[in-house]
């Protein structure tokens, strides 16, 4: 009611979606939850089969859905993805979800091989930033309908957990890259999002460059503290429609991002002494 009274739109009610990253995980829980908001989806991911099992799934359920293969980290390819998916919905998309990425991390810079750094910002920021750069003109000059891009963080984008580095400062790129562009587009009728979860039930641990030590400790936190990717997705979907730029889903991730804020240099030093526990 609400909502109807200030005339807020909700742009992830049926949308013509673009989801990177869409094959598993939280991508492939947005791209499910937009379809059962009356979305048409296209499912993007480097893996064309994963992709096309989401796309299938959908269709199962009665909605609408291709799948398009892209690797975020070309260009050349993202802007592929954006032309096949206007020749797809017949027009220009309503809502870019950027949410390819990978995970990375268990060893000190310095330590880190260049090699995981160069892999992980390659997807994790020029992904979203490829995305942002092919298709915010797209979104801005398509006319009054809602609007949105939501640009998948993390909680690392500020928490400067040691040994993380290369994926610490990928998300903090997202972060920041969302905020200006939240700050271009005012006034647009183009809302932006970034998404900053701590711990999400997903396979980013199997599927990253990440030590055993480092895999082991992130999946006892994932068991114990993670939300599943479905409750992440719709807490996103919602922030979005109600033009919130920051969405932090879970309890640790507003309390990190507060004490980080209001006292920076003893929040890093917390950081360092805690992750020299050795968790059980």
């Amino acid at each position: 009611m609400l909502d109807r009274l200030l005339g807020r739109a909700k742009v992830s009610h049926d949308a013509s979606a673009v989801v990177t990253g869409a094959g598993s995980g939280i991508g492939a829980a947005f791209a499910i939850e937009l379809a059962r908001r009356g979305g048409a989806l296209v499912c993007s991911d480097v893996d064309e089969a994963a992709a096309r099992r989401m796309a299938g799934s959908i269709i199962e359920r009665g909605g609408k859905a291709t799948a398009i293969r892209c690797d975020v980290s070309k260009f050349e390819e993202v802007r592929a993805l954006a032309e096949q998916s206007q020749a797809w919905f017949s027009g220009p998309p309503t809502l870019i979800i950027n949410n390819a990425g990978v995970g990375a991390g268990g060893a000190a810079i310095g330590d880190a091989p260049l090699d995981d750094w160069v892999w992980t910002l390659g997807i994790n920021l020029w992904g979203s930033i490829h995305g942002c750069h092919v298709f915010t003109p797209i979104l801005r000059e398509a006319g009054p309908s809602p609007r949105g891009i939501i640009n998948v963080a993390s909680a690392a984008a500020f928490g400067a957990a040691p040994g993380m580095a290369a994926y610490n400062v990928s998300k903090a790129g997202v972060l920041s890259l969302s905020e200006t562009l939240a700050a271009e587009l005012a006034g647009t009728g183009v809302s932006v999002t970034v998404l900053c979860p701590t711990f999400v039930k997903t396979n980013i641990v199997e599927s990253g460059r990440i030590s055993e030590e480092s895999s082991q400790l992130a999946n006892r936190l994932m068991r114990w503290t993670g939300f599943s990717p479905d409750k992440v997705a719709r807490i996103c979907l919602d922030a979005h429609d109600r033009g919130e730029l920051y969405c932090m889903p879970q309890l640790d991730a507003k309390i990190g991002w507060t004490v980080k804020r209001l006292a920076p240099q003893a929040y890093t030093r917390a950081a360092g002494l805690i992750s020299r526990i050795n968790l059980p």
